[in-house]
């Protein structure tokens, strides 16, 4: 099973694709989609949209994993990371992709095993998992590859539970 991962972001929107073979991670791609800060509202949105459709249609994934929204202090943030997340669940439904939504503590207890890890023990175990020479660069990229993991692990869970 294929999954991709979402890190949603108006600026850096993460991804990382997954492969789940047996019991057996593998990473097949990751990176981000970056968009400009001077670049209007609406073309940072289509930016996304056409890099996570480029992804889909290239690499064919089985599952969507995407991080739900984690509302802080800064309204403004929330805001349009809301609309960077409201444009990936688009493209899943364009592309009819299976979506899974994950807190950030449901993603730290699946890929750290608790979930008030910090961001240096989630890339810490994203590359542990994943067998990666380095770390995950940026912070998004390794948030992806661990919502990609939860949403294998899950998805994998939930066969198992099926066949009892």
């Amino acid at each position: 099973m294929l999954a991709i991962g979402i890190d949603p972001g108006t600026a850096i929107c993460g991804f990382g694709l997954v492969e789940m073979i047996g019991n057996r991670l593998r990473p097949v791609h990751y990176g981000a989609v970056f968009t400009d800060k001077d670049m209007l509202p609406e073309m940072r949105l289509k930016k996304i949209y056409d890099g996570l459709t480029e992804l889909i249609d290239t690499y064919h994934p089985d599952i969507m994993s995407v991080e739900q929204l984690f509302f802080n202090r800064n309204v403004t943030t929330a805001i349009s990371v809301g609309q960077a997340r409201g444009v990936v669940l688009l493209t899943a439904a364009n592309r009819g992709l299976p979506v899974m939504e994950f807190t950030p503590i449901q993603v730290k207890q699946a890929v750290v095993g608790f979930g008030s890890a910090n961001k240096e023990q989630v890339q810490f175990m994203v590359q542990h998992l994943l067998n990666l020479r380095e770390k995950p660069k940026p912070d998004d990229v390794a948030d992806a590859l661990a919502i990609a993991v939860c949403g294998l692990h899950t998805a994998a869970t939930r066969r198992w539970t099926e066949l009892k």
